[in-house]
């Protein structure tokens, strides 16, 4: 009986080292998906300093418009040219012209070189109505013209002036003229304008162009 229960425990030994070692058990614990609200309060949880981003976003200074200082344009001193129209009479003779200018009272004297240039002088017309306003006493040749009224009187009473220029060869005649001026002068050391002899511009019944130069005294026709 002994010997039957040791040849027992011996077959169940060499069977169990014939099988070998025992499986190895693993346990796995399966727990549940974490739900994503929860997550979400867990994070917004979490104290201030805990929050960094991987970049950090600057936030910009306002940039408020600042005005450029205030420029003062630099003015030209110098006076620009008057233009318009004015009355004027005109007279041509042998040897110039007589053109009286309504705006000034003035009688302007072309005397006429042959070159389309020559002196230029200026006179006050004194004529005034219930003068007489011619000589019958002279008598200019055939198709020529002896001036009348303020014309007449400075030519009567200066003999200069009718020695050189002669009868009138055209009546006179009054219209509407474009008119200019340019002023002269010069700027001074301290950038002040001082003002010069400028010249004028006129034109006759025949739109020939004059210019009248308070220079020297002289005009010339402009083409």
């Amino acid at each position: 009986m002994r010997f039957r229960l040791i040849l027992c425990l011996a077959l169940v030994l060499i069977v169990a080292a014939c099988q070998g070692p025992p499986p190895t058990m693993v346990v796995l614990v399966v727990t549940a998906t974490p739900d994503a609200n929860a997550a979400a309060e867990a994070t917004s949880e979490l104290p201030p300093e805990t929050e960094a981003s991987p970049m950090a976003t600057a936030t910009p200074t306002e940039i408020l418009p600042t005005p450029l200082p205030s420029l003062t344009p630099t003015l030209d001193p110098r006076p620009t040219a008057t233009t318009g129209q004015i009355q004027v009479a005109e007279q041509v003779f042998e040897h110039g012209r007589m053109f009286w200018i309504q705006p000034r009272e003035q009688i302007w004297i072309l005397f006429d070189d042959g070159q389309g240039k020559g002196v230029w002088s200026v006179y006050e017309d004194t004529f005034q109505d219930g003068e007489p306003e011619s000589d019958p006493s002279i008598v200019p040749p055939a198709d020529k013209y002896q001036p009348l009224r303020g014309f007449g009187k400075l030519w009567r009473e200066t003999p200069d002036i009718m020695n050189r220029l002669g009868f009138g060869v055209t009546p006179e005649f009054g219209y509407v003229s474009n008119y200019e001026y340019h002023p002269g002068g010069q700027l001074n050391s301290s950038g002040i304008w001082e003002a010069g002899p400028g010249y004028h511009i006129l034109f006759s019944l025949y739109n020939e162009k004059f210019q009248f130069n308070e220079t020297d005294g002289t005009w010339q026709k402009i083409q």
